[in-house]
């Protein structure tokens, strides 16, 4: 079953965006997209708090996110995380079927 990581990273004076910037400027982002069972990988920056960039990645299964997790690619964006002194905190979704009533508010 698919799941989503919502990972908050915080941190001083635009080092989230930094950070985010630099993942995709490096090609990090692009690589890890490439990795076998990642569904999504995207960054949103927060309007009601500039200092939190949010991450949503999704996984295929827990299998794909270890994987990623025991490659070169992780020591990389740790690094990174390190860099910036970034702080995190990290939700666990997994996926729901929308129920029919709830399309109603859904513009398409």
């Amino acid at each position: 079953m698919s799941f989503s990581m919502n990972l908050y990273y915080s941190g001083e004076n635009g080092n989230a965006k930094a950070f985010a910037e630099e993942m995709l400027s490096s090609g990090i982002v692009e690589t890890i997209r490439q990795i076998e069972g990642c569904l999504k990988y995207e960054y949103f920056i927060s309007l009601e708090n500039p200092e939190t960039v949010l991450l949503i990645d999704t996984w295929r299964n827990q299998k794909a996110l270890d994987a990623y997790h025991s490659s070169p690619l992780m020591a990389d964006v740790a690094s990174l995380r390190e860099k910036y002194d970034l702080h995190m905190k990290a939700e666990r979704y997994t996926k729901d079927e929308m129920p029919e009533e709830d399309n109603s508010f859904i513009r398409k």
